[in-house]
């Protein structure tokens, strides 16, 4: 089984006309623009052991989880020293991690990376449950989807952080 899936959903990034973002100059109540506008893009760095896991994640995601965000690409890894490995050498703009991960959940993962990564990315973990939330804000994570993956929820999240990234 290989640690890093590179790529896997990689697509270039690109412009498009319109968005719903309430920044927008010239935005009219149908979320049409007058100019175009260049969509926020992201390069997600995607932790779990469980290939269910990251394939429902990807899929919930897609390549657009919104009008004016992109995902150029996804790095998928199934240990924690490949997840550190990856979060020491950049490039990423945001973390998703399963806290039900094992032998290291996502949580002690993304509390690892606060502390040790020099302004280090936001990072969404998956709770096994929505009471697990408090243990999402000890691990210093941005945001908290519990499982199972709603796509409407964890698109919205990841849409959210890169925005605030931007």
């Amino acid at each position: 089984m290989s640690d890093a899936h590179p790529g896997h959903g990689s697509h270039g990034s690109g412009t498009t006309a319109g968005t719903d973002v309430a920044t927008s100059v010239g935005t009219d109540e149908a979320g049409r623009s007058g100019g175009s506008a260049v969509p926020v893009s992201v390069r997600i760095l995607l932790y779990s052991d469980d290939s269910a896991t990251r394939d429902a994640v990807r899929l919930a995601v897609g390549r657009r989880p919104a009008r004016d965000v992109e995902v150029s690409g996804w790095l998928e890894v199934a240990t924690p020293a490949a997840c550190v490995s990856a979060a020491d050498a950049g490039g990423f703009d945001l973390f998703v991690l399963d806290g039900e991960a094992s032998p290291i959940g996502g949580l002690g993962l993304a509390k690892q990376l606060k502390n040790e990564v020099f302004d280090c990315p936001p990072i969404i973990v998956l709770t096994g449950r929505p009471q697990d939330a408090w243990l999402a804000a000890w691990s210093q994570a941005d945001l908290a989807v519990p499982h199972p993956v709603d796509p409407v929820t964890l698109a919205r999240a990841v849409a959210d952080l890169a925005r605030r990234a931007r």
